[in-house]
């Protein structure tokens, strides 16, 4: 891998990253891709993971998962996950952008992602 690649889950099973966050690409095998949490190099089966080759630049709504404990009720059936921090967000309506309260960032929200076609 020469460039800088990011990955996220595409599937809705419980492992160690977030649904809708982006992490940094460390390594890619056929069956197995490895990325950045926190400083570690977490394995994840390859078909659970989506790939960009460059860095995503918007807002990933996330279906409410059925367990989460963390998330206020009054959010809702979906959240936001910022592309820039992976800080989660509430989304009220369907507006077109999101700023961050963590990390300030203005971002468009990606409505119309593959991720989304099964929720909405």
């Amino acid at each position: 891998m020469a460039e800088r690649q990011w990955a996220r889950l595409r599937a809705d099973v419980n492992c160690d990253l977030r649904r809708g966050a982006w992490y940094r690409l460390l390594r890619a095998a056929p069956l197995e891709v490895v990325v950045d949490v926190k400083g570690n190099p977490t394995p994840v089966p390859r078909p659970f993971v989506e790939i960009l080759a460059i860095p995503p630049q918007r807002w990933t709504v996330v279906p409410r998962p059925d367990n989460a404990p963390r998330l206020p009720a009054t959010w809702g059936p979906y959240y936001a996950v910022c592309p820039s921090c992976r800080d989660r967000a509430p989304v009220h309506g369907r507006p077109t952008n999101l700023r961050c309260q963590r990390c300030n960032g203005l971002f468009d929200i990606a409505w119309n992602e593959e991720y989304l076609a099964s929720a909405f």
